[in-house]
């Protein structure tokens, strides 16, 4: 077996351990909600000290119960979240030494070091924030992307064109990986916040007749967010705390994603000699810092907040997913080497 098969090897160990990560948050999942049904934990009683909650079970900031700690299903799910992000980075050492370069050259690589990079930012938000719609979320895509990887994006381990025999290619390509991965943990968390606030307003659509389609309406009453599936979202932060955790996450994603939009500035005036050529794939990483820096500027300065906000970042991160795939496998440019 060669170094390359060996890293094709604990990449397929990274995704199964992933797999049951994603098993065992799902579980998580379903406990939580079951719990939610039986017990509710009030803020606070008049002006007396909070009740008390069930045996194990931790309260958030707002004073619902925010998860059961020491759960068997959430210790697996962190456990093997771990232990396939550390099969990952063995995974990426290896694909490094066959290549005998950086690892970051084509579609393939970018994929795998992304989702380590968010894998990576997953345990450092759990470690605050254990929140099991976060974790299978965040693995469910991890999951899916190194599945397509090595189904659909694999190259062998070789050697690079010229162009990208440069330093850049590690500073440039491992800042922009680096951000999307973090923009994925912090989508995720906005995906929570956004269903948070619903289930604690009481929004939804699937109460009201619609004037089409409402076959499908009733087909979905069940799943509403309001509903009992959805009981879970009262044992995680509220909204306000999720936002704040997104906005922070994002601010560090944006930084990024700017030093990103410079490095390959810097590197085109290098390479091609200009420093902006309207190539696609430059005008889509333009496109997401704009609606990045939008959402950033909305919050600090505008006082958007809520859904408002987050839909900001849902459109941000459907360009950086759009950017990564429909520019690179459909339209030709100065950065179509993925080797596809």
């Amino acid at each position: 077996m060669t170094v390359a098969e060996l890293s094709d090897l604990f990449v397929w160990s990274a995704a199964t351990a992933l797999t049951l990560a994603l098993i065992a948050y799902s579980v998580d999942l379903t406990r939580l909600t079951e719990a939610a049904r039986d017990v509710r934990v009030p803020a606070l009683v008049g002006a007396g000290a909070p009740a008390t909650p069930p045996a194990g079970t931790a309260v958030a900031g707002d004073g619902t119960a925010a998860g059961t700690a020491g759960g068997r299903a959430a210790g697996i799910a962190r456990s093997t979240l771990t232990l396939g992000a550390l099969l990952l980075l063995v995974a990426i050492v290896l694909r490094g030494v066959a290549a005998g370069r950086w690892p970051t050259a084509n579609m393939y690589e970018f994929t795998i070091v992304g989702v380590f990079c968010a894998l990576a930012a997953l345990v450092v938000v759990q470690r605050r924030y254990p929140i099991a719609f976060v974790g299978v979320l965040v693995s469910g895509i991890s999951v899916l992307a190194l599945v397509l990887a090595l189904n659909t994006l694999h190259v062998r381990a070789d050697a690079v064109q010229p162009a990208l025999q440069h330093y850049w290619l590690v500073l440039h390509v491992g800042v922009a990986i680096l951000a999307t991965g973090i923009f994925t943990v912090a989508f995720a968390t906005t995906a929570l916040q956004v269903l948070r606030d619903a289930r604690a307003t009481g929004r939804t659509r699937l109460e009201r007749p619609w004037s089409r389609l409402d076959g499908v309406r009733r087909a979905l009453h069940g799943a509403r967010v309001t509903g009992p599936a959805f009981a879970w979202l009262e044992q995680v932060p509220d909204a306000r705390r999720l936002e704040a955790s997104s906005f922070r996450q994002h601010a560090v994603g944006f930084v990024l994603w700017t030093l990103t939009l410079i490095g390959g500035s810097i590197w085109a005036e290098e390479a091609w000699g200009r420093y902006w050529g309207w190539d696609p794939k430059e005008v889509g990483t333009f496109v997401a810092w704009v609606v990045y820096a939008a959402y950033l500027h909305a919050r600090t300065t505008r006082g958007w907040s809520g859904r408002k906000a987050a839909y900001l970042v849902f459109v941000a991160y459907t360009v950086v997913l759009a950017n990564f795939t429909v520019v690179n496998l459909f339209i030709d440019g100065k950065h179509s080497y993925s080797g596809l």
